[in-house]
């Protein structure tokens, strides 16, 4: 993702899309989740009522939390890349470990160091693992095969 993806949008509409997209992420894996948690909570012949009422009381609550969460980072991210002026992975673990730490902010400074640090090599391990899946299934670059030199015909 950092290295070097030039197909994003610029910094001010990525942490929009970004915001949208974690939030979109977080309401339907949190519909799945809570839709099954409500169902198997439910007594026999309403179960799909109280899925359906988890899924409305708790959904939407859970794809805010990624959204701020996903805001938050990408924010962090472009200021990271604007003072660094660099595209590398350390700009995302950069930007994790403050994530963190702000969400964290006001269980007091501790939690919000051990949350960051958390955070800081959650991203690390994410990172990690692109620049290895990247260089594992790079396509190796063709070298180019010079023609044989002609033998010159010998002159008698």
């Amino acid at each position: 993702m950092s290295h070097g993806d030039h197909s994003r949008d610029p910094c001010p509409y990525v942490i929009l899309t970004d915001f949208g997209g974690a939030f979109s992420m977080g309401a339907i894996g949190g519909g799945i989740w809570h839709g099954i948690k409500g169902a198997r909570n439910s007594p026999r012949g309403e179960r799909l009522v109280g899925s359906l009422s988890a899924i409305k009381a708790r959904a939407p609550v859970l794809g805010g939390n990624f959204g701020v969460w996903g805001g938050l980072f990408s924010s962090y991210d472009c200021a990271v890349k604007g003072y660094r002026q660099k595209e590398d992975p350390w700009n995302a673990i950069i930007a994790g470990f403050l994530t963190g730490g702000s969400l964290a902010i006001r269980a007091g400074p501790r939690s919000a160091f051990g949350s960051a640090v958390g955070c800081g090599i959650l991203l690390g391990v994410f990172e990690g693992v692109g620049v290895l899946m990247n260089r594992m299934f790079a396509q190796p670059i063709p070298q180019m095969q010079l023609p044989e030199q002609a033998a010159a015909p010998a002159v008698s």
